[in-house]
C-alpha cells in the first residue's frame, strides 16, 4: 500500500504541471460560463427561463422521469466522454481537443449554476447547491484527472517519435493508461447514482413541497 502512494505521489509531483494547467483551464471555462450568462440580452434569458420552467413544471406534473432512464442517460453521455478522452490520449494531434473538451465542461457548469443564481439570486444558489453540486464533487475531478492522464500520455508518445526512443516498450504505460480509466469511468458511475438518486429526488421534493413555484410566483 506504501508503494503504490509512493508512486501516485511520485507521478504528481512529476506532472503535477499539467494537472494544474487542466484545472485552470477547467476554471477559466467556469469563468467564462458565467460570463456568457451576463452578456445574454433579456429576451434571450427569458426564452431559456421558460425552458427551464417548462422542464421543472413538467418534472411536477404528469410527466415523470424514471430514475433508470436517468441513470443510463447520464452514465453513457459520461462514458462517451470519458472515452473520447481516452481515445484522444493515444494520439498526438487530439491534445487541442483535449483543452477544448476540459475548458468546454467547465464553461457548461459556470453557465448552468451562473444562468440559476442569476434568475434567482440566493434561491438558485439553493437549487444549483442541490441539484448540481452533489455529483460535481465526484465527477469535475474525473474529468480533470482524465484530460491530464490524456495529455500526459499523448505528450509520452510525442517524447518517444521525437526521441527516436524505442528501448521502452509502451505496453506497460498503455495497460495503465488503461486501468485508470476504467476506475475513472466506475467513479462516474458513482456520480451518476447520485446525481439520479440524490440530487434529482432533491429537486422533486423541491417541487412536490412547492418551493421551486413559489420562487417562481416572486420573480
Amino acid at each position: 500500500m506504501h508503494f503504490k502512494d509512493n508512486i501516485a505521489m511520485n507521478h504528481l509531483k512529476e506532472n503535477i504541471t499539467i494537472y494544474i494547467f487542466m484545472t485552470t483551464l477547467f476554471l477559466i471555462g467556469i469563468i467564462f460560463g458565467a460570463i456568457v450568462v451576463n452578456s445574454m440580452t433579456f429576451i434571450q434569458k427569458q426564452d431559456l427561463y421558460f425552458h427551464l420552467e417548462r422542464f421543472l413544471n413538467q418534472l411536477n406534473g404528469e410527466l415523470t422521469f424514471e430514475n433508470i432512464d436517468i441513470l443510463k442517460r447520464s452514465f453513457f453521455y459520461h462514458v462517451k466522454y470519458l472515452l473520447l478522452l481516452f481515445l484522444l490520449g493515444l494520439t498526438i494531434i487530439g491534445l487541442p481537443i483535449i483543452w477544448v473538451l476540459i475548458f468546454i465542461k467547465g464553461l457548461v457548469v459556470g453557465f448552468s449554476v451562473g444562468f440559476i443564481v442569476n434568475q434567482l439570486g440566493l434561491n438558485g444558489l439553493l437549487i444549483a447547491t442541490l441539484s448540481i453540486a452533489p455529483q460535481n464533487i465526484i465527477i469535475i475531478p474525473v474529468y480533470i484527472i482524465a484530460a491530464s492522464l490524456s495529455m500526459i500520455f499523448s505528450l509520452g508518445l510525442l517524447h518517444k517519435i521525437i526521441g527516436h526512443s524505442t528501448s521502452q516498450s509502451v505496453t506497460k504505460p498503455f495497460m495503465q493508461y488503461t486501468f485508470i480509466f476504467i476506475i475513472l469511468i466506475a467513479c462516474a458511475f458513482i456520480s451518476t447514482l447520485i446525481e439520479t438518486y440524490v440530487s434529482n429526488e432533491a429537486l422533486k421534493a423541491m417541487l412536490r413541497l412547492g418551493y421551486i413555484h413559489i420562487l417562481f410566483l416572486t420573480l
